[in-house]
């Protein structure tokens, strides 16, 4: 899966409040929020402006913004370069899906 759109970051006001997932969020991890993919899925955004990519993990649902694909944590916007302006187009690809992967591992034993 490959997407291009806008990405947005949230950061300080969500900082220890719990995501989508139940998990604590924590704007110094690199996680991200996507409508659809399944928890723990891990993609490359790379920031098409500047070409900045970085990996993070699906933990969250959003983004809400009109026409933002992907919502990424503080500390993968500052990777990316777009802490300051707040968005920017980028394009998101899909790299491993790890309940898929627990699941295809609790098969095999």
């Amino acid at each position: 899966m490959v997407e291009t759109g806008l990405a947005s970051w949230y950061g300080p006001r969500f900082h220890g409040k719990l995501t989508a997932s139940g998990e604590v969020y924590s704007q110094e991890n690199f996680t991200a929020a996507h409508r659809t993919l399944p928890w723990g899925s891990r993609v490359r955004v790379t920031n098409l402006a500047n070409g900045k990519s970085v990996e993070v993990r699906i933990n969250d649902r959003g983004p809400f913004g009109k026409g933002r694909i992907i919502d990424v944590s503080r500390a993968a916007a500052r990777a990316l370069g777009i802490v300051g302006s707040g968005i920017t187009t980028v394009r998101v690809e899909w790299l491993s899906d790890s309940e898929k992967s627990t699941e295809l591992i609790s098969q095999d034993k």
